[in-house]
């Protein structure tokens, strides 16, 4: 009990400090801004530890199925924190800021090549954008989907080749998955694998279908909004790490539905066996 409360604790002083560093670290025209993002992670960090010091879940998924949720808010985490430091460099800043700027500029040289997302994001700012706001864009956007890469290259390896989740026991589907209802529909398996389709197939699209979808919507919504850091960090760091999320929790599926067909096989063998013993057993008799 003592355990699961510092634990819920713990993680909810991780996502207020995660929602409210932008607005801490970067400097704001607005008192009232800062005060109404310190509130809301106030009121997101609460409801993290309702979530975690409650027993059973409610819409946190795989709770009992570590490392996703903490793969997840670690590269959440790393890429916000440097993309402050990114935000902050302006050549003369800390040594951090400089290093978190040419960390950004490298991953960004990799992955800014014709057609890439990290080339889209770019393209939602306005022809008439300042050099500055255009170069923070492509190095932001270079580090974000780098992060967002490496993490399902990561989950990618912890599934195939350290037996995600096997080793970890036995896996709840009711627990861990608690806005799924397996005894909805048909087979749990087709259901799962469905899902698991769909979310590697948007998580695969989405950094390629946003800035579309947002360069269409320029006349709607202004890009220059994006001037404003917290609201350029926030919108990078979702653009490439929501879409990572779908695609770990589709492989997550897929994973769980091979293990029910496994589990199933095993089941149908050990009842076959059974039956064929209990034949001879019967032939023995007569």
């Amino acid at each position: 009990m003592i355990t699961q409360l510092i634990n819920a604790l713990l993680r909810a002083i991780l996502v207020a400090v995660l929602v409210a560093l932008p607005a801490l670290v970067l400097p704001s025209t607005s008192h009232d801004g800062t005060q109404i993002v310190v509130l809301v992670a106030l009121v997101v960090a609460l409801l993290v530890f309702l979530e975690y010091n409650s027993a059973y879940p409610s819409f946190v998924e795989f709770r009992y199925a570590p490392p996703i949720n903490r793969l997840r808010f670690g590269a959440l985490f790393l890429t916000v924190a440097v993309l402050c430091a990114v935000s902050t460099n302006r050549g003369d800043g800390t040594t951090v800021s400089a290093i978190a700027a040419s960390v950004a500029g490298l991953t960004a040289d990799w992955l800014d090549v014709p057609f890439s997302p990290v080339r889209l994001m770019q393209l939602v700012l306005p022809p008439d954008a300042p050099d500055r706001l255009v170069q923070v864009m492509r190095d932001t956007a270079g580090f974000a989907y780098f992060m967002a890469l490496l993490i399902v290259a990561v989950f990618f390896f912890l599934v195939r080749v350290k037996d995600w989740p096997a080793r970890n026991g036995a896996f709840n589907v009711w627990v861990n998955l608690p806005l799924f209802d397996p005894t909805a529909g048909r087979d749990v398996v087709t259901r799962l694998q469905r899902h698991g389709l769909i979310n590697l197939v948007l998580g695969f699209l989405l950094p390629f279908l946003i800035p579309a979808i947002t360069k269409i919507a320029s006349g709607v919504i202004d890009p220059m909004i994006l001037r404003n850091p917290q609201t350029l960090i926030w919108v990078v760091s979702l653009w490439a790490l929501l879409p990572a999320g779908l695609m770990i929790r589709g492989m997550a599926m897929n994973r769980i539905a091979q293990m029910i067909l496994q589990k199933r096989e095993r089941a149908y063998a050990a009842a076959e066996a059974a039956d064929g013993e209990g034949e001879a057993e019967g032939l023995q008799t007569v």
